[in-house]
């Protein structure tokens, strides 16, 4: 039961950031999986990394288009809508120009931001009504 009230607590904080704190640290752990990428290449780093990256853009999407869902099912399709958006994104920098640990790391950023501005938009259209 606490980790529910703690996983919502997370949701929430995640949401309702005003400061752009949440975004600024999905930037930073994009530039961290870019360092893992060039430099250090560990396989548990990049993983933590990864799914420090994933919660809180799964989160941003997931409730940018899902708010009226229960948790979980914002959850799944938040991860859902991230990995298309991150293939999409990736495709466009692939055909545009090779795909590279710089390139990628440039669509971790776009995406990012993405969905951070997504989040922001829906979040003051609902508060508008």
């Amino acid at each position: 039961m606490k980790r529910a009230s703690r996983l919502g607590t997370l949701e929430k904080s995640v949401v309702q950031d005003k400061n752009f704190l949440y975004t600024i640290i999905s930037y930073s752990v994009a530039l961290a999986i870019f360092i893992n990428l060039n430099s250090f290449q560990s396989p548990l780093f990049g993983l933590a990394a990864s799914l420090i990256y994933f919660v809180i853009n799964a989160v941003f999407l997931g409730n940018a288009f899902f708010e009226k869902e229960k948790a979980f099912f914002r959850a799944m399709f938040g991860i859902l809508l991230l990995i298309m958006l991150l293939g999409f994104v990736s495709w466009l920098a692939l055909i545009i120009y090779n795909l590279d640990a710089t390139r990628a790391t440039f669509v971790l950023m776009v995406v990012a931001t993405l969905t951070s501005l997504l989040n922001r938009r829906m979040k003051q259209k609902n508060d508008l009504k």
